[in-house]
């Protein structure tokens, strides 16, 4: 009985698995193919691979190279940015007393309910106001509007998670507010910003709807570069797929690197004695 339920679990884990992994490989396997190739029918499954897609790619006169580079600048400024201003009101929220505490916590949900259709006129308007239309920093200021107040409430979690005897106990050692965060309060909840860094960084990255209106030719990250393939005559599916390829590789190497961090952080919860106040 346990032996077939055991099967029955691998079996199930394996379908939903395979519906994550069959867009990838298929990707993949189209990347290698011609054009001839992919609109073959029915699918070929063994065909003769090329590399000449990833050369256009990377050296032809469609690269993606700048759009990657990019793509890089933002996420990581946006990532830094929200960070660094992000762990310092999570633990504002978490653990300390002000007024207007729960009407800003519920302001910083709120804004997670706006639909990003109805804020792209207003963000142009006021870009364009100021000329941050096409720039690094007015993309960045963009995405830190959504991404700020995202982490913010992933991470109060983590730190309402921290028993508060043990902030209370360094405060007794005269420690100080912002030296119990940095040597007690952070290394406690370095899982928890680990976690929050790399959604932070996926969401930037990934963001398509915001950077197609609010960039240009000076400014145009590879979600966007992505249509240079796709046009009314003909969508070059062999190209778009090698570009997919990329673009995803820099999203992969970052969960790789950051896979046991976010492991612990998911296991945070679990510590005892945290309270809420």
């Amino acid at each position: 009985m346990k032996a077939a339920r055991k099967i029955l679990l691998w079996l199930l884990a394996a379908c939903l698995l395979s519906v994550w992994v069959f867009p990838v490989l298929w990707g993949l396997l189209t990347s290698f193919k011609t054009e001839r190739d992919v609109l073959a029918y029915p699918p070929l499954l063994i065909f003769e691979p090329t590399l000449g897609n990833y050369r256009d790619v990377i050296f032809g006169s469609s690269s993606i190279l700048p759009n990657l580079w990019s793509s890089t600048l933002i996420s990581v400024s946006t990532t830094v940015l929200t960070m660094l201003f992000a762990v310092p009101a999570a633990y504002a929220m978490a653990r300390l007393r002000y007024p207007a505490k729960r009407g800003s916590g519920f302001y910083v949900l709120a804004t997670q309910m706006l639909p990003p259709v109805g804020l792209i006129i207003p963000y142009y308007l006021v870009l364009q106001k100021i000329g941050g239309l096409d720039t690094y920093g007015g993309i960045t200021a963009i995405y830190l509007t959504f991404s700020l107040p995202f982490a913010i409430w992933l991470m109060v979690s983590y730190f309402e998670d921290i028993p508060f005897e043990m902030e209370e106990a360094a405060l007794l050692d005269r420690a100080g507010r912002f030296r119990t965060l940095w040597y007690v309060i952070l290394p406690q909840v370095r899982g928890g910003i680990a976690v929050t860094t790399v959604f932070v960084f996926l969401n930037a990255w990934n963001e398509f709807l915001f950077a197609v209106v609010l960039t240009g030719n000076n400014v145009r990250p590879v979600t966007v570069a992505m249509f240079n393939f796709i046009s009314v005559e003909q969508t070059q599916w062999a190209r778009l797929a090698a570009g997919a390829m990329l673009a995803m590789a820099p999203v992969i190497i970052v969960g790789l690197l950051a896979q046991r961090h976010i492991v612990k952080g998911l296991t945070v919860g679990a510590v005892k004695g945290g309270g809420r106040r």
